[in-house]
């Protein structure tokens, strides 16, 4: 990976952003993209690197947001086209590929992996406890990004789950705070008394914080306590995940997905945004993946429906 490359995917890896990392692992004659080359394609179709031409980066960015939709990696072949028996598009009958016949290009095939990066979901945990430690243990362990903070502090605006092991030490005002900002799993850890009293004089609404908190296992043991907290944030996580659609993830919502246009010539998407090859014809701009495209639809714009 170039420096520049490895920098910016480590600056996104800190900052808790999603990203998708392409990487040519083939690529045939004539292209202009080599094995190892790499971009860093970000939600909002932003790209960063190269992994060949103006074609071929078009459709590693659109696959790289559908991808991210998806929440899963796979393999791009990006080929030339000219196969009849396939229509224009993303289609495989192997699992964990994906073919884009790109009419576009100059020539070549390239196999790109387009592997998807997403932050850990992020436990924050408050209190100087053994519960508290345990469930920073428990929870690395399985592969969340656990923050422990001994005293209160701003809830992280992208915490999955807060969880308050303080015994009783400046609990009020971190469960009101997680409460506001939204965070999905909030829970207390207390008996079911003292939990009762600490929510009503926090004034959270009815149900939005668990307490006791944890599945009722029988825990004795900080660490069997710490792994059934672990247990409902899981159960809570897995309840509240919306169902994946095409194009939209909750980062891509947020964060503002780019416009997607179809070119009348070779049938490609195409990403809108400054700077994209396009043309006006009769009140309405059509965008292009590549100036050939651009150029046919010019010298005779009602032959592909303009």
């Amino acid at each position: 990976m170039t420096s520049t490359t490895q920098r910016r995917a480590d600056e996104l890896r800190a900052a808790r952003s999603p990203f998708v990392l392409a990487v040519v692992v083939r690529a045939e004659r004539p292209t202009s993209a080599k094995p190892g080359d790499r971009a860093v394609i970000r939600p909002d179709g932003t790209i960063e690197g190269f992994v060949g031409g103006s074609c071929a980066e078009s459709t590693v960015r659109i696959q790289s947001l559908r991808q991210l939709a998806a929440g899963e990696s796979t393999l791009l072949r990006i080929t030339p086209g000219g196969d009849a028996t396939r229509p224009v598009g993303f289609a495989s009958d192997t699992p964990g590929l994906v073919v884009a016949d790109n009419t576009c290009l100059s020539g070549g095939t390239i196999d790109v992996f387009l592997e998807v990066v997403m932050p850990a979901p992020l436990l924050q945990v408050y209190g100087d406890t053994p519960i508290a430690r345990a469930l920073v243990a428990v929870g690395e362990a399985a592969g969340y990004e656990v923050r422990l903070a001994a005293l209160p502090g701003a809830v992280p605006a992208d915490a999955l789950a807060v969880v308050v092991a303080s015994h009783g030490h400046d609990e009020i005002g971190v469960l009101g705070e997680a409460v506001a900002a939204g965070v999905p799993y909030v829970a207390l850890v207390a008996s079911p008394k003292r939990g009762a009293g600490v929510l009503a004089e926090a004034g959270v609404p009815a149900g939005r914080v668990k307490t006791p908190a944890g599945l009722d296992l029988g825990a004795r043991t900080p660490g069997d306590v710490a792994v059934s907290i672990l247990a409902e944030v899981v159960a809570a996580r897995a309840a509240a995940k919306p169902a994946p659609t095409p194009r939209t993830t909750p980062e891509l919502v947020k964060i503002g997905a780019p416009e997607i246009a179809v070119d009348p010539v070779c049938g490609m998407d195409v990403v809108v945004e400054p700077g994209a090859l396009s043309y006006e014809h009769n009140g309405h701009t059509w965008y292009f993946c590549a100036a050939g495209c651009r150029k046919a639809f010019a010298a005779d714009p009602a032959r592909w429906g303009g």
